[in-house]
């Protein structure tokens, strides 16, 4: 069956007559309607007319409800259209379309219909509950605030009411989020989804005898959505074989229920049940559960024949075949290292090998990840499993893959060591913490907007960090999250030690929260916590925080000068700046006015000393770091210069100019097997001499005792010009040196 690769799944339901903007997936919950109008006073006449109108439309509207309920989704939204065409002062009818759309995959048109409906009635309860709904399932900290808004305009809301105790649990906050399902459960004693979030958070500290389930199914016997809630929560929690198995328990209950068969096969394909995870996305797209989720998913699934898997004792690695002979050796060296390195670090050795999937295509990456909150992101971790993108997907310079696989492979360690049990800030903050041990100029630069945020003081309490991750309420403040929870663990490690970190671990593994853990192990309150950790940040950043807004100003300045090859000045003004925030490596850096303008000079000496810098604080630009190790080179710093160019395998692979450069590097160090993997990454980019290429390869081969390997590539080299005389000589070489 073909599925179409598109952002709404095949069977929403579009609206004819406008075009949307894009907005947010929302759950497909049922609000309320409100038809009663008062009507002026007016002929007996014109009243009939009237009466007989509006009696007309509101058969129209039922039959829009039956034919919704019947699950007859496109005819209800002809029906549907007619009323809000026929009626555009309607905002009853804008809002129950609204719902309509989103129930059924389009959120842009719901969103829009939503929107329409408050222009019409400002505090228009049910289209303020929309909107909340809109914002809640893109985790959109505006979500509480607009249902907030929607209980204000109509206090007996109940939907409103229960999506604000499921806003509270996603921010992992189980006393609030208790709190205001029993709000919810005093407007309605049957609120069943209330009910459900009571369930959750018994379920999630390990009370399985939770009596909220019970009384969920005195109500109603085939509530399976209850389950489904549940098997949310877990996953987004990062329970994920927990999760399925709630999902499990909800299709038992309603074998219907398309959405939780969905979520099952999704979370099965993130653990790598690929079998039944195949099995249960189809079955929901064939009884017409169309979402994006489900028909990417399968649609990813259907581009898995292009992949190959590599397995080791302890790692598996699927990569795409056109960039598989070319990365494997990589990436399976660095998994391999990792693992042993965090094996010793955390303490723990895993009992099952880690996959680790590479995508070339980041709209695939992204549809693997499917689900998950906070999703700018450049890899993601499901138990044993993590997905991240190849380097090929990004514009060079712009991603370090390694560190992005140590950050994920981290993840593993964490989750596994603490059951699953741990808030997101900390294994963020842990992932964060040990790309920088891997490596000084791995871990995560200063930018504008954490500056901008520690200038405002916009960092959360640490009981308060996963809200940053989750519910993000201004643009950077997952950005911001990250830092900041990298930067407590730094912080923990630099004044109480490492292995309070792993005691802090040991304890959410036994389900402590986290002002708990904190008290526990560091002898503060979370407040006294938050007070000395702000202020040791504050110290380190003050000098950058309170110079930025200058800087931002002279670079601007140093830019205009270099543009007028003024480079006497360049030097001289960006001299002056460079040292107040010495974290910015992008493009337009200090490093690159000055290291440019001491080349405009044949200054090489100060050119290379600036780009080292460049290189030593994180700079990732393939351009400027083959710069700095031709310059080492000339000069002969050889080592250096393979070793500049060597972290450019970790950033950008795909250059077949880089791979040569480094395997005569390695060769004139006496590296020789070091080289033979630098020249095979390059026949494995196909070069247009590719003789030379093979050649350069069987030189590696001989220096390192391997004459059967060189005389195959030396062939193979002559199989694509017959004429190279520099492999005609060396197989003649070797065949002399076979008969001594």
């Amino acid at each position: 069956m073909r599925r179409l690769h598109q952002p709404v799944g095949q069977d929403c339901i579009l609206r004819p007559i406008f075009n949307r903007p894009l907005a947010a997936v929302a759950s497909p919950q049922v609000g309320r309607l409100k038809i009663g109008r008062r009507m002026q006073s007016c002929p007996t006449g014109i009243l009939t007319v009237l009466l007989l109108a509006f009696t007309a439309h509101a058969q129209t509207l039922q039959q829009a409800e039956s034919l919704w309920q019947a699950h007859q989704y496109k005819e209800a939204g002809q029906v549907f259209e007619s009323l809000v065409k026929t009626q555009p002062k309607n905002a009853d009818y804008k809002v129950r379309y609204g719902r309509l759309l989103l129930e059924r995959f389009n959120r842009a048109d719901a969103a829009s219909l939503f929107q329409e409906a408050l222009e019409i009635k400002k505090d228009h309860p049910g289209a303020l509950l929309g909107m909340a709904l809109v914002a809640a399932d893109s985790f959109e900290g505006k979500a509480a605030e607009l249902a907030h808004e929607a209980l204000k305009s109509d206090p007996q809301l109940l939907e409103a009411q229960e999506l604000l105790a499921r806003l509270a649990l996603e921010d992992n906050n189980p006393a609030k989020a208790a709190e205001e399902a029993d709000k919810a459960l005093k407007l309605s004693p049957n609120a069943l989804d209330a009910m459900a979030i009571r369930a959750t958070i018994d379920w999630m500290e390990d009370k399985t005898d939770s009596p909220w389930i019970g009384r969920i199914l005195a109500i109603n016997p085939k509530y399976g959505e209850a389950y489904a809630t549940a098997g949310h929560f877990f996953v987004i929690n990062r329970r994920y074989e927990e999760g399925i198995q709630l999902y499990r328990k909800a299709i038992e209950l309603k074998p219907d229920l398309w959405s939780a068969h969905s979520q099952l096969g999704i979370n099965l394909m993130h653990l790598g049940y690929e079998k039944e995870a195949r099995e249960q996305l189809e079955l929901s797209f064939n009884n017409g559960w169309k979402d994006a989720a489900t028909t990417n998913t399968l649609n990813l699934m259907d581009s898995y024949k292009n992949f190959v898997t590599f397995k080791t004792d302890n790692t598996i690695l699927r990569l795409h075949k056109k960039e598989a002979e070319l990365l494997q050796p990589y990436f399976e060296s660095e998994m391999k290292r990792a693992i042993a390195t965090y094996e010793k670090k955390y303490k723990i050795h895993l009992d099952r090998p880690v996959q680790v999937e590479v995508y070339p295509d980041h709209e695939d990456f992204a549809v693997r990840t499917l689900g998950l909150p906070g999703l700018g992101a450049l890899g993601v971790t499901f138990g044993y499993v993590v997905a991240m993108d190849s380097p090929s997907g990004r514009r060079p310079g712009t991603f370090h893959w390694d560190s992005t696989m140590w950050h994920e492979l981290s993840h593993v360690f964490v989750l596994s060591a603490t059951k699953h049990r741990v808030p997101r800030w900390f294994t963020e903050g842990m992932a964060v913490h040990e790309e920088t041990a891997a490596s000084p100029d791995w871990g995560d630069r200063l930018d504008p907007q954490v500056l901008g945020a520690i200038k405002a003081k916009k960092l959360l309490p640490v009981a308060e960090l996963d809200r940053g991750f989750v519910h993000p309420t201004y643009h950077a403040q997952v950005v911001v999250s990250y830092f900041q929870a990298g930067k407590i663990c730094d912080y923990i490690k630099e004044i109480w030690g490492y292995d309070k970190l792993l005691a802090m671990m040991h304890d959410y593994a036994g389900g402590a929260d986290t002002p708990a853990v904190i008290e526990k192990e560091l002898g503060l309150k979370p407040e006294e916590f938050d007070k000395k950790f702000l202020a040791a940040l504050e110290k380190e950043t003050k000098k950058t925080v309170e110079g930025f807004e200058d800087w931002t100003k002279k670079i601007r300045e140093v830019a205009k000068l270099a543009k007028e090859e003024k480079h006497d000045e360049v030097i001289r003004e960006a001299s002056a700046i460079r040292d107040i925030y010495p974290d910015y490596v992008e493009a337009g850096s200090v490093y690159e006015f000055l290291a440019d303008a001491y080349l405009a000079k044949s200054d090489k000496p100060h050119a290379t000393a600036e780009l080292a810098r460049y290189s030593e604080v994180g700079g990732r630009s393939p351009v400027l770091l083959k710069k700095l190790a031709t310059l080492l080179e000339e000069v002969g710093r050889k080592k250096e210069a393979a070793a500049v160019l060597a972290r450019l395998n970790f950033i950008y692979p795909e250059d077949e100019e880089l791979h040569r450069r480094l395997g005569d590097l390695y060769m004139d160090g006496g590296k020789a097997e070091a080289a033979a993997v630098e020249f095979r990454a390059a026949i494995a980019l196909k070069p247009t001499d590719a003789a030379t290429a093979r050649y350069n390869l069987a030189r590696a081969y001989r220096t390192a005792g391997k004459s059967d390997e060189a005389k195959e590539e030396l062939l193979l080299a002559l199989e694509s010009a017959p004429g190279f005389q520099p492999a005609q000589r060396m197989l003649l070489e070797l065949s002399k040196e076979e008969k001594k």
